[in-house]
């Protein structure tokens, strides 16, 4: 039994504008979608204006932006008077673009890649998902938990 990415993918996924303000990725990832393995969607695949893969958004990426710049020089969280600052910092986030705090370093696969190299590419490199793109624009996703599911669902069920 061979399974390659486009018989696992997800086919409706959430995607977003790269200049699309970034309160709209928050409320979408917020809202996200329940997968049919009960996960819920917490990124969204960014395209360009050709509907081309620019980059994905994660909760992830959402948070580390909420944070002040400053803290990446060094700075100890715990030295900072955090009282009355959290809704400037989150209003301040919302103004951004997606494309200013959207990961650009993107790994995706290809649909004709069998299951256990998308597998081997995730653990190896701990990727929760990979988009799947035909030429340069995004067809599915490839989530880890839905691998798992299909894997330890699919494979053990005699009738499938």
């Amino acid at each position: 039994m061979t399974f390659l990415a486009r018989d696992i993918m997800v086919k409706e996924f959430d995607k977003i504008h790269s200049s699309a303000p970034a309160s709209e990725a928050i409320e979408m990832i917020l809202n996200g979608r329940v997968r049919a393995t009960g996960h819920k969607t917490v990124s969204l695949i960014v395209v360009d204006s050709s509907s081309e893969l620019a980059g994905v958004v994660t909760m992830f990426d959402i948070l580390y932006h909420l944070r002040p710049s400053f803290l990446n020089f060094g700075f100890r969280v715990e030295e900072i008077e955090w009282r009355g600052q959290l809704l400037n910092l989150v209003s301040e986030l919302k103004k951004k673009k997606v494309k200013q705090i959207m990961s650009t370093n993107v790994v995706w696969a290809s649909p004709d890649e069998h299951l256990m190299v998308l597998l081997d590419r995730m653990v190896r490199n701990k990727y929760r998902r990979l988009p799947v793109l035909e030429g340069q624009k995004p067809v599915g996703i490839v989530y880890i938990s839905d691998i798992y599911h299909h894997l330890f669902t699919k494979l053990n069920d005699p009738k499938a």
